[in-house]
């Protein structure tokens, strides 16, 4: 005992030193490696990837404390070097070089700099430094999402040790090499997490080669990496994996052989374009927890093997093309938590026997072809919380709903007729319910669905035999609704349930019989408010109480008159749609400075006037549609400010100016409408290296426009020379501004819509499928010949160059056009045969070369079988079928004078005409005796004397089709 009060005596007061360094665990050249390190980088506090309230480590950090205590910093307990270093989601700005003292830290065997900026100060300068690789103690490498860019250094294969490794959200890239070398060396490494680092110069062959030479790897994360291209059956065959995730890769074909890979318990596979059925490999997966196939294009029917995986609790087959009845054995999994086979092409009623699903909370099976009844067990499930099973063929009644812990409800979209059942009013803790787009029927107090204190969002919309009442002496309040939906519902006066509708949002009225003044009340608490299709014949009083409003809609209604100044208070407003009025006077121009606007539809108004002229530089238009009024003048320059214009359409105006060269500059433009104004002169210059990049519908017809058609511009539309892909199941994508507000389905949408003229019909797009890819250059008077360029445009499925003066041959190119489904060259001067190319257009449904100076065998084959007489009529020099007119061995040229022979067309009339009257007269009845002697030409012989010509049915045939290509959108124009 007194031997160690000895030894205590003298470390305390003989060794001063000593005791010095046991106060400070960490050594100095590290602390100051540290403070360092941080002197490197700026930290922002509102870094928008983090927590708000985190709490930044590197405050703790100061000069002459012990860095072992500051937070985000671990040491070895005995040693005292640092081991470990966490300042993820710190909002770091800043570099890491190969100088930076971060790499003094040699003793590191964790380093999580996850969740920061090292791009911040130069981009082109934030690559992976090659000194990571020194770290040769490192068993947990976290770079994930910090900007960093370039190649991975090879120096990273010498991290033997590595056990973790994060470097997912980069914009890295790997080698082939590299990576072969790491998983070889890193013998201990468990898991990879490398989500959207480029690997495109891996060969998808290869990778089994990789990783299974890593006995250890359990978790692979490689989704959105740019692996694509032909592989093997077992490209997956990695037997130690049980995590697995390869989603959004283009890896295509079946889906691979996975049988060997019996040890998975995770498998993520969604969004990767594989095509075909489930292989019976799957039903291997014994372990199998959680199977992702979602967003392919697999088919055939769910196999009923797949259900004897009894540890499955997260299933997600939504958007493909699954067919068939859903396999009753699917409802007899007991530990299944979600289950979403939503966007199919699912049939057949639902299993009423459920012995499972008890653990079950998300049930989405949407969009399918689901009939008969809502079996009431599965609306007894005690778990669920999410059931979706809207956009089907359900009918019959809802019986009583018991599952007390749904949330969302949404049966919309059905044939579900009835009363709507008492007790939905007893689910407490809905947040929403949908119902619209039914048959229900009968009265129902609006008062009850207060009882629903939780209720976010109530669709009641589009149930022509439901009945709502409205109390306005009792006291109940709406606290948390936000979105209320009540189109369709035979409304004739407003809902008394002023002061009910505190957090009130966005309100849709539509489709009703409402007329008068809009209540005060209901502006100032919505912040969309959709009155279209009604009776309303005023806004005056709506527009003086709008400032808060983001949406307006009063498209359909009866407005009169003018917009008053006062719309100029709409500060915040994002869609402004007053469409289809009768509406007069100058639009304000103040509308141009409402810079948060996105969407600005005044078709088919009365509207006089210019254009607004003073778009603002922080313009957001992203649609302008002006269609349908008497508007003049010329095109403002500013537009060009509008950056994100999308959709521009002035047809059927009086504008008068030139083709508008200050769009050239807008990227995003995909259609352009000018069609039917007083527009003129050549198109021709180009100011910028490419014009509408972005364009997929183009229409500048009925107007002025002269010289030859414009190659540059077409040459430049790169959109029209990319096809669209439909999906199996022939759905179409369509054209929609996504606003800042929130509608049923999230976000609100705003639909454009365009009036086109194509396989000879007018029509309006009630929405624009991306896929329509539409040229109309018609009724103007462009010449020369037809460009070749034409034929580089492969989306294209219209193109109208009818009513010119285009002269020369049809170019062979336009056989290229495989997608074309309607060419009209009608009533120009193109000279020359039908090019047999033609015929290679097998999505040709309507064809118009009527009015030319066409000769020659009309081709054969394909489409061009179908096609009737009046395509080819006015062309005197066409022989075969379809015509009368049979093809002889001395077929002569076509005439040269045809009815084109006008002022309108050639700049004379009829005065010089009759100056060589006189002498043509006697000239005329020599020859002509002569030519009736000899018996040629027969087409003069006929005029006179031959077999008169044969009219066929004058309606264009139709080739009917399937594929889903063709716009299902589309109604007749008045």
């Amino acid at each position: 005992m007194a031997w160690l009060l000895l030894c205590l005596h003298l470390l305390f007061f003989h060794f001063p030193s000593f005791t010095s360094s046991f106060n400070f665990l960490c050594h100095h050249d590290e602390s100051s490696a540290l403070l360092q390190f941080k002197s490197t980088f700026t930290i922002r506090t509102d870094y928008y990837f983090c927590d708000e309230l985190r709490l930044l480590k590197t405050t703790t950090w100061k000069n002459g404390s012990d860095c072992c205590s500051w937070h985000g910093v671990t040491c070895n307990n005995i040693s005292g070097y640092v081991i470990g270093l966490n300042l993820g989601c710190e909002g770091i700005e800043g570099d890491i070089d190969s100088n930076s003292t971060l790499f003094n830290l040699s003793h590191l065997q964790a380093l999580n700099l996850s969740f920061n900026d090292f791009s911040f100060n130069d981009f082109s300068n934030t690559h992976f430094p090659s000194k990571f690789g020194e770290f040769s103690s490192l068993k947990h490498l976290d770079l994930s999402n910090s900007d960093l860019y370039g190649e991975i250094p090879t120096k990273i294969s010498h991290l033997s040790k590595l056990e973790s490794l994060r470097l997912s959200g980069n914009g890295l890239v790997w080698e082939e090499t590299t990576l072969k070398r790491l998983v070889q060396n890193a013998t201990n490494l468990r898991e990879m997490f490398l989500d959207e680092t480029d690997m495109s110069s891996i060969n998808l062959n290869f990778m089994d080669l990789i990783f299974n030479q890593s006995s250890s790897l359990v978790t692979l994360s490689l989704p959105r990496t740019g692996l694509s291209g032909i592989r093997k059956k077992n490209i997956l065959c990695l037997p130690s994996v049980q995590e697995l995730d390869m989603s959004m890769n283009e890896l295509e074909g079946q889906l691979p052989d996975l049988g060997c890979s019996t040890s998975l318990r995770i498998l993520d596979l969604s969004d990767c374009d594989f095509k075909g059925p489930i292989p019976s490999s799957f039903s291997n997966f014994t372990n199998l927890t959680s199977l992702s196939l979602s967003d392919n294009y697999l088919s055939g029917s769910i196999p009923s093997s797949l259900f004897k995986l009894q540890h499955l609790i997260h299933l997600y087959l939504s958007y493909n093309s699954f067919s068939g009845q859903i396999p009753s054995s699917l409802f007899n999994l007991t530990q299944l938590v979600t289950l979403d086979c939503s966007y199919n092409k699912l049939k057949g009623p639902l299993p009423k026997t459920i012995t499972g699903f008890q653990k079950l909370v998300v049930l989405t099976l949407n969009d399918n072809l689901l009939n008969g009844t809502i079996p009431s067990a599965l609306l007894s499930l005690p778990s669920l919380v999410n059931f979706d099973i809207t956009n089907n063929q359900l009918t019959g009644y809802i019986g009583a709903i018991s599952s007390y812990s749904l949330e969302e409800l949404s049966l919309c979209g059905n044939k579900l007729q009835g009363n709507i059942p008492e007790s939905i009013f007893n689910l407490e803790n809905l947040t929403t319910l949908c119902l619209s787009s039914n048959n229900f029927s009968g009265v129902v107090n609006f008062q009850n669905f207060s009882k629903l204190q939780n209720l976010y969002s109530l669709s009641l919309s589009h149930n022509r035999q439901l009945s709502l009442t409205f109390e306005s002496n009792v006291n109940y309040n709406f606290s948390q609704l936000r979105q209320l939906y009540l189109s369709s519902v035979n409304l004739t006066e407003f809902p008394k349930l002023s002061e009910k509708l505190p957090s009130l949002d966005s309100l849709d009225l539509s489709n009703n019989k409402l007329n008068g003044r809009v209540p005060t009340w209901l502006i100032e608490t919505s912040r969309s408010l959709n009155l279209s299709q009604n009776c309303f014949t005023s806004i005056d009083q709506i527009s003086r109480n709008i400032d808060q409003l983001f949406g307006l809609d009063l498209s359909f209604n009866l407005l009169e008159g003018d917009i008053t100044l006062s719309i100029c208070n709409m500060s915040s407003l994002q869609l402004l749609n007053l469409a289809h009025n009768k509406l007069t006077g100058i639009i304000p121009q103040c509308l141009a400075n409402i810079s948060s606007l996105q969407v600005l539809d005044l078709q088919m108004n009365r509207f006089y006037g210019s254009l607004p002229s003073n778009f603002s530089k922080s313009c957001e238009l992203e649609t302008l549609n002006l269609n349908g009024n008497q508007l003049e003048g010329y095109f403002p320059k500013s537009l060009s400010h509008c950056k994100n214009l999308q959709v521009l359409n002035l047809r059927d105006n009086k504008l008068v100016d030139k083709f508008p060269d200050c769009l050239q500059p807008l990227q995003y433009l995909k259609v352009l409408v000018l069609q039917d104004n007083k527009l003129h002169g050549p198109i021709a210059n180009l100011k910028i290296k490419h014009p509408f990049p972005s364009l997929i519908i183009f229409d500048i017809s009925g107007n002025n426009f002269s010289g030859p058609l414009p190659k540059a511009y077409l040459k430049c539309f790169e959109a029209m020379k990319k096809v669209s892909q439909v999906k199996d199941d022939g759905s179409l994508s369509y054209m929609e501004t996504s606003l800042g507000y929130y509608s049923a389905k999230g976000n609100a949408s705003y639909y454009d819509s365009v009036s086109v003229t194509t396989k000879g019909i007018k029509m309006t797009l009630v929405k624009i499928p991306t896929m329509f890819v539409s040229i109309d250059l018609s009724r103007n008077k462009f010449e020369g010949e037809i460009i070749d360029v034409i034929g580089e445009l492969d989306a294209l499925k219209g193109l109208n160059l009818s009513h010119n003066r285009l002269t020369g041959h049809i170019p062979q190119s336009i056989g290229k056009l495989t997608n074309l489904e309607s060419l009209d060259l009608s009533s120009n001067m193109l000279t020359g045969v039908v090019p047999a190319e033609l015929t290679n257009l097998i999505s040709l449904e309507v064809i118009n070369f009527s009015n030319n100076r066409l000769v020659g065998e009309i081709p054969q084959g394909q489409q061009f079988d179908t096609f009737s007489n009046d395509s080819y009529e006015g062309n005197l020099g066409l022989c075969g079928f379809p015509l009368s007119k049979k093809c002889g061995p001395e077929e002569p040229s076509p005439p040269s004078a045809n009815k084109f022979w006008s002022k309108e067309k050639f700049g004379f009339g009829w005065k010089p005409v009759a100056i060589g009257y006189g002498c043509g007269f006697v000239i005329g009845i020599g020859i002509g005796y002569f030519v009736l002697l000899i018996g040629k030409p027969r087409w003069l012989v006929m005029m006179f004397g031959g077999q008169p010509k044969q009219r066929g049915n004058r309606r264009r045939t139709r080739v009917r089709r399937t594929n889903g290509s063709s716009m299902n959108q589309m109604v007749p124009m008045s």
